[in-house]
């Protein structure tokens, strides 16, 4: 980065708009991190934790946190749009290693995408309609792919009001929660009762593992850096602070569902939340959350299927990937085939994997990736820049790259064999690409949004 292209904020020149305050970062950060997951896989961390369903959740922002403090100092350092894959370019300088990284983070989006289709045709939709739930999931992706394809206008449109609406759904819990205790109801004790068998760390690391999954989204953020004012002094305190406030609402969300309804019975659920309303004194009609929970779901799989169909599309036009993924729809002016190529892995995967198993390989996905972050903020220490940025703590990066590897000793067999094949997918990819289009391209800085 020249110096004198660059503020002392660490604020370059860039064609985009800086409209975006510290503020309105904040707001973006907590809207990324409060996704749907929560309202997905409070029933399979109690089922890996017990009733102290909040100590996982907490374990997992703690964990969290070491890498978003790798995040702060590189996107302080570095204020461009483009996120993990540009990081480890300007570390390893390895084009195949930062296509890898910018593929793994397009495939976390599918499979998470995957993962929210199953839990929207599960116990949420079951309250309209009692059908299986691989056809339903098949017809929600294609729905989601029809928005998507619609255009990014209209898609980011809805996101907005879908947001809300997930706000809105976590505040009823947290209502039910403050009733309840008001009125005396439910079963505070729960929430330090522990899976019978299971050491107490064990079951907490593993609770983690599986929860880490509704605390991303954090990473995101960074690739708004060239629309906020003031990127250095912004990003931390909106980082650290969207990301903590998620973290205390999780646990309030999690400690009234363990309070409200008994961990046999939130286990059993892949709409947890729903029990909790249907235990809990409001009295509010189960369709009407439902109908909420549903809208939050399609929230987060919207979102992460634009981001997988742009970032297969950024990849082809920059010629490391099948030129045929760049090419765009004429009226619409949106990514056609990459549209059509993650959908169809969606679905392939939807029909592989169970909830569970979905989630935990989005995590899988992202946990490689945060250790390629972790370790390019080491690399990087010997590039200086002009600007004043934001610099973590030595040991922190590394106390990261540990806390990855930790988290990726709790996932089993079926998650890295679904983890791997679509690496392995990537890797088939970039190797016909090369073989048969004779085309290596290269990452090009602020064009890869992952």
């Amino acid at each position: 980065m020249e110096a004198s292209a660059t503020a002392a904020d660490g604020a370059h020149e860039t064609p985009l708009n800086r409209a975006i305050s510290q503020k309105m970062l904040f707001v973006f950060v907590l809207g990324d991190v409060l996704g749907a997951g929560i309202y997905a896989l409070v029933g399979e961390v109690a089922g890996a934790v017990g009733g102290a369903i909040w100590t996982a959740f907490l374990a997992a922002l703690v964990l969290a946190v070491f890498t978003a403090f790798a995040y702060a100092e590189l996107v302080t350092k570095y204020p461009q749009a483009g996120g993990a894959a540009v990081y480890a370019q300007r570390a390893f300088r390895t084009p195949f290693l930062t296509f890898m990284i910018a593929f793994a983070v397009m495939a976390s989006g599918i499979t998470s995408a995957a993962t929210l289709s199953r839990a929207f045709a599960g116990d949420y939709f079951a309250e309209f309609a009692d059908l299986p739930i691989v056809p339903v999931a098949f017809v929600f992706i294609i729905v989601v792919a029809l928005v998507n394809f619609r255009g990014i206008s209209e898609s980011v449109k809805l996101n907005m009001g879908l947001t809300l609406v997930e706000v809105i759904g976590l505040a009823l819990i947290v209502l039910i929660g403050i009733v309840a205790l008001l009125n005396g109801e439910g079963e505070p004790g729960r929430n330090l009762e522990f899976t019978p068998g299971t050491g107490v760390p064990l079951a907490i690391l593993g609770g983690a593992a599986l929860s880490f999954y509704a605390l991303i989204g954090f990473e995101d953020s960074v690739n708004v850096a060239e629309e906020t004012r003031e990127p250095a002094r912004a990003f931390p305190r909106a980082l650290f602070g969207g990301l903590l406030l998620a973290g205390v609402i999780y646990m309030l969300v999690t400690f009234t569902a363990s309070m409200i309804v008994p961990t046999e019975q939130l286990s059993g659920s892949d709409g947890p939340l729903l029990e909790v309303v249907r235990e809990g004194p409001l009295g509010i009609p189960l369709p009407v959350f439902s109908a909420i929970a549903l809208l939050a779901v399609a929230n987060g799989a919207l979102i992460n299927m634009i981001m997988a169909s742009r970032l297969l599309y950024g990849m082809a036009h920059q010629g490391i990937l099948p030129a045929p993924f760049a090419r765009v729809h004429a009226s619409r002016r949106t990514p056609l085939v990459a549209i059509v190529f993650t959908t169809v892995l969606a679905m392939l995967l939807i029909s592989l994997g169970e909830l569970d198993t979905l989630a935990a390989t989005t995590v899988t996905l992202l946990l490689l990736v945060f250790i390629a972050v972790n370790v390019a903020v080491l690399v990087l220490r010997r590039d200086h820049v002009e600007h004043q940025h934001f610099h973590a703590p030595s040991a922190i990066p590394v106390i990261g790259v540990a806390v990855c590897l930790v988290l990726l000793t709790q996932r089993e067999m079926q998650t890295f064999l679904f983890a791997g094949g679509l690496l392995l997918l990537g890797v088939v990819l970039y190797a016909i690409n090369r073989v048969v289009a004779g085309r290596t391209g290269t990452i090009d800085e602020g064009q890869l949004r992952g």
